[in-house]
């Protein structure tokens, strides 16, 4: 959370941390980057692993990635060249706060599933009392 003498500023539009909060928040960004934490991957392996990733979604977005500095792209020599990606020492520091996400979202599935059901019968009865 941004501390009070930050609050302002991270509503900016110009607000640098912006876009990289919107990357890192981004569900394929936190999934990609969780598929290379045991081992560098190629492109296929990595969008096998995805399942409901395009090749169009998963190209945008290990670019980000590479270009904010989380993920190193090698090519590699043979016949077709392949592509390797790895995790770098940067994308690999995020591996402690998106485990704390993560456990975060296993201890409390239950009670945003029971919230989420609640919703949705309080949307269909409104909807049924509006006709």
């Amino acid at each position: 959370m941004p501390r009070d003498t930050e609050d302002e500023r991270i509503y900016r539009a110009d607000c640098p941390t912006r876009p990289i909060l919107d990357q890192i928040g981004d569900k394929w960004s936190m999934m990609v980057l969780a598929v290379l934490v045991p081992a560098p991957r190629r492109f296929n392996a990595i969008k096998r692993q995805l399942e409901g990733i395009t090749q169009r979604v998963l190209t945008q977005t290990l670019r980000k990635l590479e270009r904010n500095g989380m993920v190193r792209r090698r090519v590699l020599g043979g016949s077709p060249p392949g592509v390797e990606y790895a995790l770098t020492p940067l994308g690999r520091s995020l591996q402690e706060p998106f485990a704390v996400l993560y456990d975060w979202t296993l201890a409390h599935i239950d009670a945003i599933q029971k919230h989420q059901e609640a919703y949705d019968r309080e949307a269909v009865a409104a909807a049924r009392d509006s006709d």
